[in-house]
């Protein structure tokens, strides 16, 4: 017999061995030092990052922004991705820096001007791209002109199924019915919704604001930027100023009377950070960069921002 058989012949007597023990098999018979095997566990389901946001995904095309001279993704180092990158550093710092200096809903964050055209959408946008390229940011964009909004048709999407007003009237509409999922991970867009005739009373509200109330604590983690309508043409603004934790105010360069800023400054001054911007500025190498300011409740800090180019509103 070869020893090849005979090992064979000694395996097959020890596995009849085995199945004649009672213990074998069991825990009591089972080595005390082999490994126990887990069964497979069972496939996770990847949870959704944001349950608000529709299947759907609405594409902001690079043709689009650069013919609004918007800020490119992928291009964070251009000139007009720098001087956002400046403007919204205060802004994030009011709303997540260190806990002693935060703002109350400092994530509530108004953009407006003093008249039209003064580049106020132009502005919006921006920063809502700029904060998108945040890590572990994301931005909700709010199209708060109800009776002029821009939002939609600026970036070419489709703003047709809905959005705030219908938030506030209908009860049956849902967050997820009425956002613009685009192909910015970090960035959702919300229409101003269908025409409504009393767009102050609605947006003067207690639907209004319960419904900023959620947004800001639901979305403690995220910006939710709203494009209102300019502060001395219409009185939403006003009135949607008193919810928000921060103001930002778009001047245009040589343009904006100062009487006109002064009163606007006024219609805001009960919101803790109002900022303003310098819009449309000459720029040229070698020249300071246009000052903006921000302030906390009556005391302003003066700092150092470049002026963004807007070419329409």
């Amino acid at each position: 017999m070869s020893i090849i058989e005979k090992a064979l012949r000694k395996n097959r007597v020890a596995g009849a061995a085995g199945k004649s023990d009672p213990g074998a098999g069991s825990s009591r018979g089972a080595s005390p030092w082999a490994p126990e095997i887990p069964p497979d566990p069972a496939p996770e389901i990847p949870p959704d990052p944001d349950p608000d946001l529709p299947a759907e995904i609405q594409e902001l095309r690079p043709e689009v922004l650069q013919r609004h001279g918007l800020i490119l993704p992928g291009e964070e180092r251009s000139g007009l991705a720098e001087q956002f990158r400046l403007i919204k550093r205060p802004l994030l710092a009011n709303a997540f820096g260190a806990p002693q200096l935060r703002v109350r809903n400092g994530n509530l964050i108004m953009v407006t001007s003093s008249l039209p055209g003064e580049g106020k959408t132009f502005s919006t946008i921006n920063l809502a791209l700029s904060i998108a390229m945040e890590l572990g940011r994301t931005v909700l964009l709010v199209d708060a002109d109800v009776a002029h909004p821009q939002i939609p048709k600026y970036l070419e999407l489709d703003g047709d199924h809905g959005g705030l007003t219908d938030l506030l009237t209908d009860p049956g509409v849902s967050m997820r019915d009425v956002l613009i999922r685009t192909n910015i991970d970090n960035l959702a867009i919300l229409p101003a919704g269908k025409p409504y005739r009393r767009s102050t009373e609605l947006l003067a509200s207690e639907r209004m604001s319960e419904l900023l109330d959620e947004m800001a604590r639901r979305y403690s983690d995220r910006v939710i930027l709203f494009d209102s309508p300019p502060l001395l043409a219409a009185s939403e603004p006003t009135v949607l100023a008193t919810h928000m934790g921060q103001v930002v105010l778009v001047v245009e360069a040589e343009r904006t009377p100062k009487g006109a800023l002064e009163r606007s400054l006024d219609l805001v001054a009960g919101c803790e950070v109002v900022m303003t911007i310098l819009n449309k500025a000459v720029w040229l190498p070698g020249m300071d960069y246009a000052n903006y300011h921000y302030g906390y409740g009556g005391y302003g800090r003066a700092a150092e921002a470049p002026a963004a180019t807007a070419r329409n509103e």
